[in-house]
């Protein structure tokens, strides 16, 4: 049961987590590439104004982030039955495992994914978009996304493996 119950956390992990980070990463740049009316808001292609195609981009960045974080709950439930079916729920790696898990989940929910709603709702309004805070998101995205590494080598090289590593 172990072995099938670690199958399913680490596949939802690839399923779930894989494309936040990807979508994530990607959202900025793809935010500063939405052109804008030079006047502001306003205007459709012909006056210079947003691609419709290039908001449509951002928007499924956002949503894949979205949709993904919510399936990516099913990656702490599965990690939880694994650690509880092989005995390691007080270990010092699988705390610290939870605890940057959880940063991380926060850091997604508080800093990124409502960033990225507002950068969004600038872009179909036909505003521009400010540079500096298409960086602060990137590195609230790049700081989920070592988070998310550091479990993934917690989990990997954890202390007391049995792989002999």
């Amino acid at each position: 049961m172990t072995k099938f119950l670690l199958s399913l956390h680490v596949l939802a992990a690839i399923v779930a987590v894989g494309p936040v980070t990807v979508a994530a990463s990607m959202f900025p740049a793809a935010a500063r590439r939405v052109p804008v009316p030079v006047g502001g808001a306003g205007g459709g292609r012909d006056d210079g104004g947003a691609d419709a195609g290039d908001v449509r981009t951002v928007r499924l960045l956002h949503r894949i982030c979205r949709v993904y974080a919510g399936l990516g709950i099913a990656v702490p439930v599965l990690g939880f039955a694994t650690a509880a079916s092989m005995g390691v729920l007080g270990d010092g790696w699988l705390i610290t495992s939870v605890t940057l898990t959880a940063v991380a989940a926060g850091l997604l929910a508080a800093f990124v994914l409502p960033r990225q709603e507002e950068l969004l709702g600038q872009l179909a309004d036909g505003q521009p978009v400010e540079r500096a805070r298409t960086v602060r998101l990137a590195m609230f995205t790049g700081l989920f996304n070592l988070l998310w590494a550091t479990v993934t080598i917690l989990m990997i090289v954890r202390p007391g493996s049995t792989t002999g590593a």
